[in-house]
């Protein structure tokens, strides 16, 4: 489903306007878990709206992602009144701070048209679980966007999209990516497990906040923050067992921001079979030894790449429906997104 983003309306503030302002509507109407919505650049829907008037629609989104989430397009140069067709646009002058022009007008100042154009969508925003951006665009591009200098080379050094760098900054913990990075199976299945897990803690946690709700979270997601970065497990672990010498609202930004920070590093084979070794674990007691033997084994080809992860997860869940305890059915890293986006089959 596409639709497109409405305009509407301090540091720990945006933090919670990230989190909750759509989740309240979700608990009048009885919705346990709206549609997740991701940000969307409009050529990559398919829109006529690039500067040589044409599109980038890209498939992965339409035809794959557009079953689980809801896009919502906008396009900050469109916003901005450019018009489609129009002359190319490119950025110059200092790579911290650049300036947009025409590239057949250098003289021609465009920042502040743009800036001016996507400000106020930008504040409604917060309400998103991601955002999926148009490569190389001086707008919209995440990185290694050329900033040109007096004479028409570029600097050495390269830098963000003006819309780009301006949502990063504003919303840091949210999941943004290229859609060319999608193509990268890890950058791609790691993408899809941070927009789920940011869905899920504004709907699980940040709704209606208790610090018994972060608890049961953190413990859902034990195995999948395991996998990314143990140094973070074990740091929100602390920081949840001095939870009751911090404000709530400071323990939410604090845990919230750690933990997408520890998602954001992929989590690789050695980590994947440290988890599944744990998970089989608790196995011990309801599962013969021949039986735990064969998926130690199963584990260990996985390990050195000759199985992707879906075949030792999947025989771990065989057995964990019918002798799993209950905290273990419960974990997440059983199955952080749905199934059928097929991503364990790749990794």
């Amino acid at each position: 489903m596409i639709t497109y983003l409405a305009s509407g309306n301090g540091k720990r503030q945006q933090l919670m306007q990230q989190l909750i302002p759509t989740a309240k509507a979700a608990i009048k109407t009885k919705v346990t878990e709206p549609r997740i919505v991701v940000g969307l650049s409009s050529c990559l829907a398919g829109h006529a709206v690039r500067y040589n008037g044409g599109h980038s629609q890209s498939r992965l989104c339409l035809n794959t992602l557009s079953d689980h989430f809801q896009f919502e397009i906008f396009c900050p140069e469109v916003a901005a009144g450019f018009g489609t067709p129009r002359p190319v646009m490119r950025l110059i002058g200092d790579p911290k701070n650049p300036v947009l022009t025409y590239s057949d007008n250098q003289q021609q100042n465009l920042t502040e048209k743009l800036v001016n154009a996507f400000n106020k969508p930008l504040e409604t925003m917060g309400r998103l679980d991601g955002y999926i951006l148009m490569k190389n665009s001086p707008s919209c591009g995440l990185e290694r966007i050329k900033i040109y200098q007096a004479n028409g080379s570029p600097h050495v050094q390269r830098g963000r999209g003006l819309f780009a760098a301006a949502l990063k900054q504003k919303y840091s913990l949210m999941p943004i990516e290229e859609e060319g990075h999608l193509h990268d199976i890890r950058l791609y299945e790691n993408f899809i497990l941070r927009v789920y897990a940011h869905h899920r803690f504004r709907y699980e946690v940040a709704t209606d906040p208790t610090l018994h709700k972060l608890i049961d979270f953190h413990s859902s997601y034990k195995y999948v923050l395991m996998a990314h970065d143990q140094g973070y497990y074990r740091s929100l672990g602390a920081m949840l067992a001095a939870a009751k010498s911090v404000p709530l609202e400071q323990l939410l930004e604090d845990y919230f921001q750690a933990f997408m920070t520890a998602l954001a590093k992929p989590a690789n084979a050695k980590n994947h079979s440290n988890v599944l070794q744990h998970i089989l674990g608790y196995l011990k007691q309801g599962v013969s030894s021949s039986a735990r033997q064969s998926i130690d084994e199963v584990i260990h080809r996985y390990r050195q790449g000759e199985v992707p992860l879906i075949v030792p997860l999947t025989l771990l869940k065989h057995y964990i429906e019918q002798e799993g305890t209950e905290y273990i059915r419960m974990q997440y890293y059983l199955q952080p997104y749905p199934d059928d986006l097929g991503l364990a089959n790749r990794i």
